[in-house]
């Protein structure tokens, strides 16, 4: 991780609420902002911003997501997700999480992620997957 991260960086993403980024089970009329793919969405925010301050290999995994899902967006209006570094520990890194949308603040909370070796993390996948395998040749 270069020097720049640290509390106070944050980054803005809009977004286009789509189709497939709404709930269907209530119907046509009842299509909002899922809260699956909002929290994809803010997963997606903090991960570029690490991208932006990593160094060459990094990448990040989320390790939590505490999130308040305060008011529906309605399918076409724009979401507008703020993250802010909070904290940087190490590897670990603290996001304080908002998102408004044309009319409302549609969520408020909080996001950790750890930034990873991708090299490092796929050799230990594959160790992972070879016990997976040797167990289920049992």
């Amino acid at each position: 991780m270069k020097e720049s991260l640290r509390p106070g960086v944050s980054k803005v993403s809009v977004i286009q609420v789509d189709r497939d980024r709404t709930i269907g089970f209530m119907g046509e009329e009842g299509r909002v902002y899922g809260t699956p793919y909002m929290v994809r969405d803010i997963e997606m925010t903090c991960r570029q911003l690490l991208l932006d301050h990593g160094d060459t290999g990094e990448d990040s995994v989320g390790t939590d997501v505490s999130i308040k899902h305060l008011a529906p967006t309605l399918l076409g209006m724009t979401a507008e997700i703020a993250v802010t570094v909070l904290a940087v520990e190490g590897r670990k890194v603290m996001f304080e999480v908002t998102a408004k949308d044309d009319l409302d603040q549609i969520c408020s909370g909080s996001h950790g992620r750890f930034v990873v070796d991708v090299t490092k993390t796929v050799e230990r996948l594959k160790v992972k997957a070879a016990k997976v395998a040797a167990a289920r040749s049992k």
